[in-house]
Protein backbone atom coordinates (compact mmCIF):
# COMPACT_ATOMS: atom_id res chain seq x y z
CA UNK A 1 0.00 0.00 0.00
CA UNK A 2 1.20 3.98 -0.57
CA UNK A 3 1.91 5.53 2.38
CA UNK A 4 1.37 8.60 1.08
CA UNK A 5 -1.60 11.02 1.29
CA UNK A 6 -4.49 9.46 3.01
CA UNK A 7 -7.38 7.73 2.76
CA UNK A 8 -10.41 9.47 1.36
CA UNK A 9 -13.09 6.99 1.98
CA UNK A 10 -11.92 6.59 5.60
CA UNK A 11 -14.56 8.26 7.78
CA UNK A 12 -12.34 8.29 10.73
CA UNK A 13 -9.59 9.98 9.21
CA UNK A 14 -7.27 10.69 12.17
CA UNK A 15 -6.99 7.28 13.04
CA UNK A 16 -6.05 6.84 9.16
CA UNK A 17 -3.67 9.92 9.33
CA UNK A 18 -2.35 8.66 12.68
CA UNK A 19 -0.78 5.40 11.46
CA UNK A 20 0.57 6.95 8.27
CA UNK A 21 2.23 9.86 10.45
CA UNK A 22 3.89 6.69 12.46
CA UNK A 23 5.33 5.01 9.01
CA UNK A 24 6.71 8.50 8.34
CA UNK A 25 8.50 8.37 12.17
CA UNK A 26 6.11 11.30 13.68
CA UNK A 27 4.60 10.66 16.95
CA UNK A 28 1.40 11.95 17.32
CA UNK A 29 0.91 13.15 20.72
CA UNK A 30 -2.00 14.86 22.62
CA UNK A 31 -1.83 18.69 23.10
CA UNK A 32 -2.91 19.98 26.78
CA UNK A 33 -5.25 22.83 26.03
CA UNK A 34 -8.77 23.66 25.93
CA UNK A 35 -11.33 22.91 23.12
CA UNK A 36 -14.30 25.15 22.98
CA UNK A 37 -16.24 22.29 20.78
CA UNK A 38 -19.65 21.46 21.57
CA UNK A 39 -19.88 18.79 23.43
CA UNK A 40 -22.24 15.76 22.07
CA UNK A 41 -25.52 15.76 24.24
CA UNK A 42 -28.09 13.48 22.79
CA UNK A 43 -27.98 9.69 22.93
CA UNK A 44 -28.97 9.39 19.02
CA UNK A 45 -26.73 11.76 17.70
CA UNK A 46 -24.13 10.66 19.76
CA UNK A 47 -24.66 7.05 18.97
CA UNK A 48 -24.39 8.43 14.71
CA UNK A 49 -21.15 10.04 15.83
CA UNK A 50 -19.56 7.07 17.52
CA UNK A 51 -20.67 4.45 14.78
CA UNK A 52 -18.88 6.67 12.49
CA UNK A 53 -15.95 6.57 14.32
CA UNK A 54 -16.10 2.71 14.89
CA UNK A 55 -16.13 1.96 11.48
CA UNK A 56 -13.42 4.02 10.32
CA UNK A 57 -11.69 2.03 13.23
CA UNK A 58 -12.91 -0.71 11.38
CA UNK A 59 -11.56 0.32 7.99
CA UNK A 60 -8.20 1.38 9.30
CA UNK A 61 -7.71 -1.84 10.73
CA UNK A 62 -8.74 -3.86 7.63
CA UNK A 63 -6.54 -1.75 5.00
CA UNK A 64 -3.41 -1.23 6.99
CA UNK A 65 -3.44 -4.83 8.18
CA UNK A 66 -3.53 -6.52 4.61
CA UNK A 67 0.51 -6.52 4.91
CA UNK A 68 1.08 -7.21 8.52
CA UNK A 69 5.14 -7.76 8.03
CA UNK A 70 4.92 -4.76 5.93
CA UNK A 71 3.30 -2.95 8.56
CA UNK A 72 5.77 -3.45 11.19
CA UNK A 73 8.73 -2.97 9.24
CA UNK A 74 7.41 0.57 8.28
CA UNK A 75 6.09 1.20 11.54
CA UNK A 76 7.97 -0.61 14.05
CA UNK A 77 6.94 -3.65 16.39
CA UNK A 78 5.56 -1.42 19.36
CA UNK A 79 3.61 0.75 17.16
CA UNK A 80 1.79 -2.17 15.40
CA UNK A 81 0.98 -3.47 18.50
CA UNK A 82 -0.16 -0.48 19.52
CA UNK A 83 -2.37 0.57 16.25
CA UNK A 84 -3.06 -3.34 16.92
CA UNK A 85 -4.25 -2.97 20.60
CA UNK A 86 -5.97 0.78 20.03
CA UNK A 87 -7.50 0.55 16.32
CA UNK A 88 -8.13 -3.26 16.13
CA UNK A 89 -9.33 -3.84 19.77
CA UNK A 90 -11.39 -1.11 20.51
CA UNK A 91 -14.23 -2.32 18.08
CA UNK A 92 -13.40 -5.53 19.07
CA UNK A 93 -13.81 -4.91 22.72
CA UNK A 94 -17.60 -3.60 22.01
CA UNK A 95 -18.75 -6.17 19.89
CA UNK A 96 -17.64 -8.92 22.43
CA UNK A 97 -19.41 -7.66 25.18
CA UNK A 98 -22.86 -8.29 24.52
CA UNK A 99 -21.82 -12.33 24.04
CA UNK A 100 -19.53 -12.27 27.37
CA UNK A 101 -22.70 -10.38 29.56
CA UNK A 102 -25.28 -13.35 27.73
CA UNK A 103 -22.62 -15.97 29.15
CA UNK A 104 -22.57 -14.01 32.29
CA UNK A 105 -26.27 -14.66 32.93
CA UNK A 106 -26.63 -17.76 31.58
CA UNK A 107 -23.50 -17.99 34.46
CA UNK A 108 -25.91 -16.02 37.27
CA UNK A 109 -28.91 -18.16 36.52
CA UNK A 110 -27.35 -21.40 36.49
CA UNK A 111 -24.27 -21.77 38.09
CA UNK A 112 -23.34 -23.68 34.91
CA UNK A 113 -19.53 -24.92 34.75
CA UNK A 114 -19.66 -25.03 30.90
CA UNK A 115 -17.59 -21.75 30.74
CA UNK A 116 -15.18 -22.97 33.02
CA UNK A 117 -12.30 -24.58 30.41
CA UNK A 118 -13.02 -20.29 28.44
CA UNK A 119 -12.06 -18.94 32.11
CA UNK A 120 -9.26 -20.65 34.24
CA UNK A 121 -8.77 -19.09 37.28
CA UNK A 122 -5.83 -16.66 36.23
CA UNK A 123 -7.82 -15.04 33.19
CA UNK A 124 -10.98 -15.04 35.63
CA UNK A 125 -9.01 -12.55 37.82
CA UNK A 126 -7.58 -10.73 35.15
CA UNK A 127 -10.96 -10.01 34.33
CA UNK A 128 -12.03 -8.75 37.37
CA UNK A 129 -9.15 -6.60 37.90
CA UNK A 130 -9.81 -5.05 34.83
CA UNK A 131 -13.95 -4.67 35.44
CA UNK A 132 -13.05 -3.07 38.79
CA UNK A 133 -9.70 -1.05 38.37
CA UNK A 134 -10.81 -0.18 35.00
CA UNK A 135 -13.74 1.25 35.00
CA UNK A 136 -12.52 2.67 38.29
CA UNK A 137 -10.01 4.59 36.56
CA UNK A 138 -12.23 5.71 34.00
CA UNK A 139 -14.53 6.90 36.47
CA UNK A 140 -11.43 8.61 37.58
CA UNK A 141 -10.58 10.22 34.58
CA UNK A 142 -14.27 11.59 34.07
CA UNK A 143 -14.29 13.58 37.12
CA UNK A 144 -10.53 15.30 36.17
CA UNK A 145 -11.98 17.72 34.00
CA UNK A 146 -14.91 18.22 36.63
CA UNK A 147 -12.58 19.12 39.33
CA UNK A 148 -9.95 20.88 37.16
CA UNK A 149 -13.23 23.31 35.78
CA UNK A 150 -14.77 23.41 39.34
CA UNK A 151 -18.34 21.66 38.04
CA UNK A 152 -18.72 19.87 40.71
CA UNK A 153 -22.23 18.97 39.94
CA UNK A 154 -21.34 16.83 37.36
CA UNK A 155 -19.69 14.46 39.15
CA UNK A 156 -22.56 12.28 39.28
CA UNK A 157 -22.56 11.85 35.79
CA UNK A 158 -18.99 9.98 36.05
CA UNK A 159 -20.51 7.04 37.62
CA UNK A 160 -22.72 6.18 34.69
CA UNK A 161 -19.35 5.28 32.56
CA UNK A 162 -20.26 1.33 32.40
CA UNK A 163 -23.94 2.59 30.75
CA UNK A 164 -21.39 4.60 28.69
CA UNK A 165 -20.10 1.41 27.20
CA UNK A 166 -23.51 -0.20 26.62
CA UNK A 167 -24.15 2.71 24.26
CA UNK A 168 -20.43 2.41 22.36
CA UNK A 169 -21.76 -1.05 22.30
CA UNK A 170 -24.97 -0.29 20.32
CA UNK A 171 -22.93 1.86 18.01
CA UNK A 172 -20.52 -0.71 17.36
CA UNK A 173 -23.22 -3.05 15.76
CA UNK A 174 -24.16 -0.36 14.01
CA UNK A 175 -21.00 0.06 12.95
CA UNK A 176 -20.48 -3.28 11.61
CA UNK A 177 -23.56 -3.31 10.04
CA UNK A 178 -23.06 -0.32 7.75
CA UNK A 179 -19.46 -1.60 7.22
CA UNK A 180 -21.20 -4.05 4.94
CA UNK A 181 -23.99 -1.83 3.75
CA UNK A 182 -22.70 1.60 3.60
CA UNK A 183 -19.23 1.50 4.04
CA UNK A 184 -18.42 5.02 2.72
CA UNK A 185 -20.99 6.63 4.28
CA UNK A 186 -19.99 9.78 6.77
CA UNK A 187 -23.05 9.96 9.15
CA UNK A 188 -23.26 13.91 9.90
CA UNK A 189 -23.75 14.74 13.53
CA UNK A 190 -25.78 17.17 14.36
CA UNK A 191 -24.39 20.91 16.15
CA UNK A 192 -26.07 23.51 17.91
CA UNK A 193 -28.16 21.32 20.03
CA UNK A 194 -26.22 22.78 23.75
CA UNK A 195 -28.49 24.51 25.86
CA UNK A 196 -25.34 27.32 25.74
CA UNK A 197 -23.95 28.67 22.60
CA UNK A 198 -20.37 29.34 22.26
CA UNK A 199 -19.35 31.50 19.44
CA UNK A 200 -15.85 31.38 19.40
CA UNK A 201 -16.32 28.07 18.75
CA UNK A 202 -15.90 26.25 14.83
CA UNK A 203 -18.49 23.73 13.69
CA UNK A 204 -17.18 20.18 12.41
CA UNK A 205 -18.80 17.26 10.46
Amino acid sequence: MSWGGWDPFNVTEDADLGIRAAGHGYTVGVINSTTYEEANNHIGNWIRQRSRWIKGYMQTVLVHTRHPVALVRRVGWRNAVGFALLIGGTPLTFLLAPPLWAMYVVWLLTRTHVFDVLFPPLTLYVSLFNLLIGNGLMIYLNMLAVFKREYYHLLPFAFLNPLYWVLHTIAAYKALWQLFTRPFYWEKTRHGISKFLDTTSSTHP
